[in-house]
């Protein structure tokens, strides 16, 4: 039944060449455009995560989880050239595997975007509490985290939550050049943070390498539980994928783009957390049986009290730099996590409200929800649903608990991709490809070996959480998305 109803491919391009774009990105273009997606939280926020999951091997995890990601990029490359329009992995799922997979991916990315820009709130919240507290402006413990972590409310979590979701509304937009600029800020930041830490290295901090092993399946822990977080890092190259119809010579500068991206990104991410944790050490916060704690517990944050250990921080780039002295750079790594990161979030739930405005203009969700705003012209209605979520999951919950979170619905999304590639590789051969994915019969499999690998590693937390909300997705698509659905009525979509 899942399978039954698959929107022709030819029908989602014709609705998108009503609007065709101009082939004008380089592969220097789409590099900086993945680089500046990727770079967020994941690299300023969850080193700590990751060093409480795996102490030093967390240099592994970054290893690792760019392979899964490099794999999985390439298939997305190929579905974007062939399917440029909006609606990420919701589309293209559509147009091979289905409307009912279709929709369990588009409510799976729920988890990707959604979560994920609470997660940057979060993480977000935690370099500007920092930076207010190193001026004695901080806020009360209470207003700095929530509930999980010793606090009650992280007020700024959800004020630049409902901050972003105003500007939306709004329709207030990047600008390539501002764009820009926040990519060399984070760049800067990490540059400046590998100058001072690098040179502090000391061997003793390696040891021992892997505290915790390599991981057990629904453990979160480990060296596989860290790789399984360590996702959310490089979250944002799909970026590139999207943009396949705007690139010139796709074939050769989407994976320069892809790949390229992704190899600067995880250079940087293993010098800065070589010099993260050589530096000041990264070994996990144990529990009185010997066994590191998991994140985000009330344990945690209870061996955490008055603990200047990296694995406790909230601003962990910050942390470290202060740690060795060098309080005005450390400020200056604060400041541009604080300008940048918002960036992020703004990103994050642009992509979960055009999701929606997607499958609400397919008839998969009511249509009111994609009613356009008569004076800002956006779809103002799911916009200030999903800013309203995403303010408050950023205010109650961890970082570490909302990025796992996120990753699950990320990973499996990833791994649809890679089986829509496959499949159409078999049923639809000559179709035109502007991208083709090479040696697909390797790549993918590995995209979903390596996908179904992370997720079982992922926290227990993480795992349930993805099958409840995938079974409350089910019953929503059947009480409504079934009878409603546009193909189904044979309904034009708008």
């Amino acid at each position: 039944m899942l399978f039954k109803r698959v929107k022709p491919i030819d029908q989602i391009i014709a609705t998108a060449e009503k609007k065709s774009l101009t082939r004008q990105l380089g592969a220097f273009q789409l590099t900086m455009l993945g680089i500046g997606a990727i770079v967020g939280t994941g690299i300023f926020v969850l080193t700590a995560e990751a060093g409480q999951k795996a102490g030093p091997g967390m240099m592994v995890a970054f290893v690792i989880a760019a392979a899964v990601c490099a794999f999985a990029a390439l298939a997305y490359a190929e579905l974007a050239s062939m399917v440029p329009v909006a609606g990420s992995a919701y589309t293209y799922t559509y147009g091979v595997l289905g409307e009912g997979t279709a929709w369990v991916v588009g409510w799976a990315l729920v988890l990707e975007y959604t979560i994920a820009a609470s997660t940057v709130c979060v993480g977000w919240a935690g370099y500007v509490n920092g930076l207010l507290t190193h001026h004695g402006l901080g806020l009360p413990h209470a207003l700095q985290v929530g509930p999980m972590d010793g606090g009650s409310f992280n007020l700024l979590a959800c004020l630049i939550g409902l901050a972003i979701t105003g500007l939306l509304v709004v329709g207030t937009s990047k600008s390539a050049k501002v764009n820009t600029v926040l990519v060399l800020l984070k760049i800067t930041a990490l540059i400046a943070f590998i100058i001072v830490a690098l040179p502090a290295v000391k061997d003793p901090n390696f040891t021992p390498f892997t505290p915790n092993g390599w991981g057990s399946p629904m453990g979160g822990v480990g060296v596989l539980g860290a790789a399984a977080s360590i996702v959310f890092a490089y979250i944002g190259f799909d970026a590139v994928s999207t943009a396949a119809e705007e690139t010139k010579n796709p074939n050769r500068n989407i994976p320069i783009g892809l790949i390229g991206s992704l190899s600067v990104c995880t250079i940087f991410y293993l010098l800065v957390s070589y010099s993260a944790i050589g530096s000041v050490g990264s070994q996990p916060m144990l529990g009185p049986d010997g066994l590191a704690l998991e994140p985000g517990t009330p344990a945690f944050a209870a061996a955490c009290q008055g603990s200047e250990a990296l694995v406790c921080s909230k601003e962990a780039l910050a942390h470290v730099v202060r740690l060795l002295g060098y309080t005005n750079t450390a400020g200056f790594i604060a400041f541009a996590a604080s300008i940048a990161l918002p960036s992020v979030i703004l990103t994050m739930t642009y992509g979960q409200t055009r999701i929606f405005f997607t499958m609400a203009r397919d008839g998969l969700l009511p249509a009111k929800l994609a009613k356009i705003h008569p004076r800002f012209h956006t779809p103002h209605i799911i916009t200030l649903i999903t800013g309203t979520f995403v303010a408050l999951f950023g205010a109650l919950f961890p970082v570490g608990i909302l990025a796992d979170i996120t990753n699950s619905g990320t990973l499996f999304a990833f791994m649809m991709v890679a089986v829509g590639v496959l499949i159409l590789r078999a049923k639809q051969p000559q179709r035109p490809r502007p991208f083709r994915t090479p040696l697909p019969w390797l790549v993918c499999p590995l995209a979903v070996l390596g996908c179904l690998l992370l997720f079982v590693n992922l926290s227990e937390k993480a795992i349930v959480t993805f099958f409840a909300w995938g079974v409350i997705g089910l019953v929503v698509y059947f009480l409504y998305g079934y009878r409603k659905s546009h193909l189904a009525r044979g309904v034009e979509s708008d």
